[in-house]
């Protein structure tokens, strides 16, 4: 076990998994002579060779379209989107092709293939290059979706993804890129889909995933001084959701609160809350509530982009006035 950076983790992953399989490939924009825009593919190039590590124009919908064919022939190819903001441009091959053709040819062509996609708000880049999407790709049957939070899911979920043969969407956070964390190399992977408590308490089950993780839990020690104990889960997948893990927390806790950077209407936190009070609803003590990003093209100014997406203070306060009783201020 070694500390590892989260970009490091998937690059050991990507190394590992293509040094077992030859049919394994990585294709993008600057993912190889550059090393990718992130350093996740460093040093691919020059140990695999420029075929298995391919250089593509700056065209999104043909590249990912060249990697949903090399996966029906048989190949394992890792599809670098360079920000997810650039997904848009290949939603044919990700809608109309990767999702759909292992289920129109009746099995006969699985997909095996991994789309990697940076996304998040990251420091004034814009609103055309700070969005995050995953309201849109998890409305898409035949899609897997993976959120690895922490370098260790960085490098299990990336092997299993290279592993599968379904399409998965792997969303890295351009902010977690540099955070560090343990990684177990030989450890035993849990399932890829399978949410992990990050935290236990006894008052509210807290939901966040991907750069939200990290403020939840700033926010859970936080409310601990209060005595306000929170119950962390990384769903650590978004498509499918391992809704018995969410649902046997939140028939613990009573209450249940989700936090997500994506935009507040319709985004992940909608579905999240909407199957968790058809299961649990019995059993709530108090509304389940969201914590989001507000519903607007994420700002360029500084402040005004910090103000528009959840910060600790605003997970706090959404903590406090779910255990404040009706009629009380929090």
């Amino acid at each position: 076990m070694s500390e590892m950076l989260y970009w490091k983790a998937l690059n050991r992953a990507m190394d590992a998994e293509m040094a077992a399989d030859e049919t394994v490939l990585t294709l993008g924009e600057d993912v190889g002579l550059y090393g990718g825009t992130y350093r996740v593919t460093e040093g691919l190039m020059a140990k695999y060779g420029e075929w298995r590590v391919r250089d593509t124009p700056i065209s999104e919908n043909s590249f990912t379209g060249l990697g949903v064919g090399a996966a029906m022939l048989g190949l394992r190819p890792v599809v670098e989107i360079m920000t997810i903001n650039f997904a848009l441009l290949a939603m044919d091959a990700i809608v109309n092709m990767a999702a759909k053709i292992p289920f129109m040819s009746g099995g006969q062509f699985p997909m095996p293939l991994t789309i990697r996609m940076p996304g998040g708000v990251a420091r004034q880049l814009g609103a055309q290059h700070s969005q995050r999407l995953e309201h849109q790709l998890m409305n898409v049957p035949g899609l897997r979706i993976v959120v690895p939070a922490t370098p260790q899911d960085a490098y299990w979920q990336l092997r299993q993804a290279i592993r599968s043969d379904d399409p998965i969407i792997v969303l890295e956070h351009e902010l977690l890129y540099f955070s560090k964390g343990e990684v177990d190399e030989a450890a035993e992977a849990p399932p890829i889909h399978q949410a992990v408590v990050r935290r236990q308490g006894r008052d509210i089950t807290c939901i966040a995933y991907s750069q939200m993780l990290p403020l939840a839990l700033q926010a859970a020690e936080q409310l601990a001084t209060e005595g306000i104990e929170l119950t962390i889960i990384d769903p650590r997948s978004l498509s499918p959701i391992d809704w018995e893990t969410c649902a046997r927390s939140v028939e613990q806790t009573h209450r249940c609160l989700i936090v997500e950077e994506d935009c507040r209407f319709a985004g992940a936190g909608a579905e999240f809350a909407a199957t968790l009070q058809e299961r649990c609803f019995y059993l709530l003590d108090a509304p389940i509530r969201r914590v989001a990003g507000l519903d607007l093209p994420t700002p360029f100014n500084g402040t005004l982009e910090a103000a528009s997406i959840p910060r600790v203070e605003d997970i706090v306060l959404a903590a406090r006035q779910i255990m404040t009783p009706p009629g009380e201020s929090a």
